[in-house]
Parts: structure tokens; sequence; C-alpha cells
């Protein structure tokens, strides 16, 4: 059954939780979907148990520190496993274009130089364009330009391989031009950075992002079945899954799911 694995439910400033991150897979190899911000990755990689071994692909959304930092960790760590004879063939991130350069550059800048020489021989940085199909395995993506207002930034849609498509937006919120891959998709992976009665606190829309209400009234509008509400603020941690609940059923009577670090939801 494929599952999804929650590494960081956090915004870009959390400190008592991660920054949004996780991993799509069928049990077998593990797709890896942006990384936070820093080498905490590492520890929550080994906390679930994940075998990074059977981790070939990666998705990065975007340039920002919470989301791309976590990545050269990443790659730091499959390399080292390369030159130590525990990892086989080769790591993928699929990007696009101008990010794909960015983390090359901040790779040759910043790891071993016996790391560095893998990069184009067995660890990839691969550009992707708007519309674009990848066969990232475990799943065939469908990548789309997000049309963010600040950096540029991707998501996708995946084929699940119980049926029906996964969605992951990004961490901004949704645009009308991302309709022909968000309405209809079983699963839709959604930031929402607070509350909708707490926007007056926490200003979401000052910073390009949106709240548990306006994502489950778009997660409603699109007929989605299913919901998962993450990138958000941790003032309220302690009760976060209730209050982010409580008021989203206002909105959406589906599937919703408001998930902590470390827990694994099944698709």
């Amino acid at each position: 059954m494929d599952r999804l694995l929650v590494f960081g439910t956090g915004n870009a400033t959390v400190t008592e939780c991660y920054n949004t991150c996780f991993s799509l897979t069928d049990g077998k190899e593990f797709l890896l979907v942006d990384a936070g911000g820093g080498n905490g990755i590492l520890g929550i990689l080994k906390h679930m148990k994940v075998p990074v071994e059977r981790m070939h692909h990666a998705f990065l959304s975007h340039r920002h520190t919470d989301h791309m930092l976590g990545m050269v960790w990443v790659i730091r760590l499959i390399g080292t496993m390369m030159t130590q004879d525990r990892y086989e063939g080769t790591f993928t991130v699929y990007c696009h274009r101008e990010l794909a350069a960015d983390l090359e550059c901040l790779v040759r800048m910043t790891l071993d130089k016996r790391v560095v020489r893998l990069v184009g021989e067995r660890i990839f940085m691969v550009p992707v364009e708007d519309g674009e199909e990848v066969n990232a395995v475990p799943y065939r993506l469908t990548c789309f330009d997000i049309h963010s207002d600040k950096t540029r930034q991707f998501g996708f849609s995946a084929v699940l391989n119980g049926g029906g498509r996964l969605v992951f937006l990004g961490d901004e919120p949704y645009r009308d031009a991302c309709e022909p891959y968000v309405r209809g998709a079983r699963w839709l992976l959604s930031e929402a950075f607070c509350l909708h009665s707490q926007a007056d606190v926490f200003k979401p829309y000052e910073k390009y992002h949106s709240t548990v209400k306006d994502a489950c009234e778009l997660a409603a509008r699109m007929n989605i079945p299913n919901l998962v509400l993450w990138h958000t603020e941790d003032s309220n941690l302690a009760c976060r899954r209730s209050l982010y609940s409580q008021e989203g059923r206002m909105y959406y009577s589906g599937n919703l799911v408001i998930p902590d670090d470390a827990d694994i939801v099944g698709l």
C-alpha cells in the first residue's frame, strides 16, 4: 500500500517541530520530497527507520532554506554511502532549472570532494519544465509551476499505485492556473499556515500563505476526498490537530488529516 511518511510539518521559522518535508513509498522504494532546512533530516530518517539505500529519487519544490538546505545533507549522506559501497545505483533530484543550478552550486561549495566527484556520475540534479512527466520511482510525476509570487516553485501530481492521484501544492496558496492538476485528485497536500481565526495574529497573507479555512474550501470546491494540512505555525502544536480539525470541519466534510512529525499516513 502507498504510504505518506511525514518528516516535518512546520513552516520556515518553527522551533518545536521540523520544516515540512515527506516521503512517498510503495513499501519498496522511497521518493523524498523536500528535506527541510538542515541536518535534522538525518535524525528523522534514522528515527523513522527509512532505508536510505532504497531512496533513489527526490523532488525539490523551491530554493527557500526550509526546503532546500536539508537536501544538501541528504546528498552528503547518500554520497558518503556510495563511496563506502553501501548504496547501489544513482540518486536523482528533480526540480526546476534554476533550482537545479542552485543546488549543484551549494553541493560543490560545501561538500567533500569525494562526494562532489559523484555529481554528474551517480548524483544528478535534473531540471523539469512546467507540465513535464518524470519517472521518479516508485511514482510517475507530472511536475507543474505553481505560479508563485515570491520565488519560482513547482508542485506535482503523482499517480498512486492504489489508484487515483496525489497532488502536492508546495507551500503557497492555490492559483487557478493549477486547476487542471488539482481538480479531482484523490489526495491534496496543502499548506495551512494557521487557523483562519488567528489570521490577525500570524498574518499568513502577508507571507503569501493560506489558512485552514482557505485550504478546506479549496478541497471541497475541487471534490477532493482526502486533505492533508501542514507547513503550519508551531505555537499551537500541542493542540494543533484538534484546533485545525475543528475549524476545518466547518468548510470540508472529507477525510481531514493534520499530521504530526513522524506520522505515517496510508494513502
